[in-house]
């Protein structure tokens, strides 16, 4: 447990009749990005407010540390040791940004002058400095977002929770988000975040659990995710009738679409397949057009391991205690 920065056995919880968390586990590395991916409703942030102390976990949980220290026993030394930030800005828009990031210096018991140079060197480090003395409530989403996460660095916490932090900004302000995380993590901070955006997940976390129904329904890196996944081929389009009726006779195991004049090759997307496909094509003396190649992404992970009752399902991976 010493490499871990959060280790949980069991996370259980439920509202009256509701199971939002029945029997979680996770283990979160030191130094790396955690990411807790799943629709809307399947307690993601619940999960986040167990292990920030906001809440507590139901009767049956298993034991819960975060930052090494026990979150029963010790949760004021959890609180010291992580930063938040929620889905909503906890960002005060009457006042300024440097007014926001001195009355959490305050909060965090910081001296005066230290807390004015926190405060400057984290303005500075997330791109405020500009706008520090203007009103929050005149920022962009981005920079409302920035400066959210500029003060929950304010008392320079090891472990931090990331609640969807990009929900609703734009798409130059979520890559902008995206660096941040990077940094922070160069800087050895341990990162959990939840999202609903899969490229987020692909792009930032170094494992990914995928919530569903209560309980993780896999978790892995992204590449391990998308090979539980079938349905990696490749494409060929042909535009003369011939070519295609020779790649067909040459590739019988293909799928054909004669309207379209394509072939759909059942392959993973490897580079010993795709040079014997190949291979097979300049034995029969035919050339495609254009050649695709497609691999399951985590889309299709995340709808086949949470999608309707229309959709192919994946068996729940078995849970295994922290240790």
């Amino acid at each position: 447990m010493t490499d871990l920065a959060i280790a949980a056995n069991g996370l259980r919880k439920s509202y009256g009749d509701k199971t939002v968390l029945d029997g979680v586990d996770l283990a979160v590395p030191q130094g790396t990005v955690f990411s807790l991916l799943g629709p809307n409703g399947a307690g993601k942030t619940t999960v986040v407010k167990i292990l920030s102390t906001l809440i507590s976990a139901d009767p049956g949980t298993g034991d819960i540390h975060v930052g090494g220290h026990d979150l029963a026993r010790d949760p004021q030394a959890v609180r010291a040791a992580i930063g938040v930030t929620g889905q909503f800005s906890a960002v005060d828009g009457l006042i300024t940004g440097e007014e926001n990031m001195l009355l959490m210096a305050d909060l965090h018991h910081l001296s005066r002058s230290e807390g004015r140079r926190v405060t400057a060197e984290l303005l500075e480090r997330f791109d405020l400095t500009e706008a520090a003395r203007k009103p929050a409530s005149t920022y962009s989403g981005g920079m409302k977002r920035r400066l959210d996460i500029a003060m929950t660095l304010v008392g320079g916490p090891r472990i931090i929770f990331l609640d969807e932090p990009t929900t609703g900004l734009d798409p130059r302000s979520r890559h902008a988000m995206w660096q941040v995380v990077r940094e922070l993590v160069a800087g050895g901070v341990t990162v959990l975040l939840t999202t609903q955006y899969l490229e987020e997940a692909d792009q930032l976390a170094d494992r990914i659990a995928v919530l569903h129904d209560g309980g993780i329904a896999a978790q892995g890196t992204a590449e391990e995710l998308k090979r539980l996944v079938p349905g990696g081929h490749v494409r060929l389009r042909f535009t003369d009738p011939a070519a295609y009726r020779a790649a067909l006779a040459a590739l019988p195991e293909t799928t054909a679409d004669d309207e379209t004049l394509t072939l759909r090759i059942p392959s993973g997307g490897s580079q010993r397949e795709l040079r014997s496909l190949l291979g097979r094509l300049d034995t029969a003396g035919v050339e495609a057009d254009e050649l695709t190649v497609h691999t399951p992404d985590l889309d299709d992970v995340f709808f086949a391991l949470t999608g309707g009752d229309d959709q192919p399902h994946l068996p729940r991976q078995p849970k295994e205690t922290v240790r």
